[in-house]
């Protein structure tokens, strides 16, 4: 396929799914470099992708109701791309990509394509059997003749925010990192277990640092944990901007965190992720490099919600209600943390 000159990427959300993205995004340009890359994005999300090499980023507000749509269109009013990579299936990002000119409009394969997405496209990427989402994504990056390469990330970080880490983090002990909050409470592990674990690691020689949000939640569960812990762990939820949360993810040594965006930057920074999963399937939106540490009660919990074996059911279904993740015990995550640690630092053993 002739390297397209103009592409236009629409992928507005979430941290996790736009840190999946990056890697399809520069796959595309190692092999087509002279390609010029547009990308439209959420607000909170282009905090953390703003100054990637590159590309242009156009920020769509999704809260900002007729507005939001009124903003793209007179931004990108006039400009025309050779290809648009409709990378989202919600309804509100495929009225968005109305006001996105390009020749070819990809989309997800007619499977995927939920909420009616295979309207707004006249091009698939190919079916995929049972695929994590960042090799969904690749799936774009195949449909424009680049050949998938095993994933990396290249997100830059300002000496500013590194330094910012370095010294809000200082220690002489080996770093974990518990981003305790997803963006559902139903997907968060209780305070007692997370409490356990980080006494567990400050007993084996870590020092514990939790990160994540300034929502009132994520700060009353972080003060929760802090409060219940025999130790002195270092509170930074709510005090870091996305970036200098990446750079904090950086210097840590390993990061403990359920369905949540802080587990995939980990990811792109190669901090190994012990990942808690209950609600959605790991295989599909876990840790991508670090599968083998994920603690998992998923395929229980669905099996019993829908009384058939996981093989039997679609592929990404969710299993649903309050209370799932406390199937996850401490024993497990412990084992995980041992694997994780012989694996990856075996003079810390």
């Amino acid at each position: 396929m002739t390297a397209p000159k103009k592409i236009c990427l629409l992928r507005l959300s979430a941290i996790g799914d736009v840190c999946h993205a990056v890697a399809m995004v520069q796959q595309i340009q190692a092999q087509y470099p002279a390609s010029k890359i547009t990308w439209v994005i959420g607000k909170i999300e282009a905090l953390l992708l703003k100054d990637l090499p590159g590309v242009e980023f156009v920020i769509f507000d999704k809260r900002a109701g007729l507005q939001g749509y009124l903003d793209l269109y007179r931004t990108l009013k006039g400009r025309k791309f050779d290809v648009l990579l409709h990378m989202q299936v919600a309804l509100r990002a495929s009225i968005a990509s109305l006001c996105i000119s390009a020749k070819v409009k990809i989309g997800f394969d007619r499977v995927r394509a939920k909420e009616g997405q295979w309207l707004f496209t006249n091009h698939k990427i190919l079916p995929q059997k049972n695929p994590h989402v960042l090799d969904g994504f690749l799936g774009f990056a195949q449909a424009l003749g680049v050949t998938p390469q095993s994933p990396s990330w290249q997100i830059p970080i300002s000496d500013e925010d590194q330094l910012w880490a370095s010294e809000a983090i200082s220690s002489t002990k080996p770093i974990a990192v518990i981003s305790p909050a997803a963006s559902k409470a139903e997907r968060n592990w209780h305070s007692e277990g997370y409490v356990k674990i980080a006494d567990h690691l400050i007993e084996r020689g870590f020092d514990v640092v939790i990160c994540g949000g300034p929502t009132l939640a994520e700060t009353l569960l972080a003060e929760e944990i802090c409060a219940l812990s025999e130790h002195s762990l270092k509170n930074l939820v709510g005090k870091t901007t996305l970036k200098q949360l990446l750079a904090v993810l950086k210097l840590a040594h390993l990061v403990i965190a359920p369905d949540t965006g802080p587990a995939h930057m980990a990811v792109t920074v190669g901090t190994p992720v012990i990942g808690l999963y209950a609600h959605s399937n790991p295989h599909r939106t876990g840790p991508y490099l670090y599968q083998d540490y994920v603690v998992s009660c998923y395929q229980s919990s669905v099996q019993q919600q829908y009384k058939t074996s996981l093989a039997q059911l679609p592929w990404g279904i969710r299993a649903k209600g309050q209370g799932l993740m406390n199937a996850i015990t401490v024993g497990q995550v412990k084992d995980k943390l041992k694997q994780l640690i012989a694996n990856h630092y075996p003079e810390l053993q």
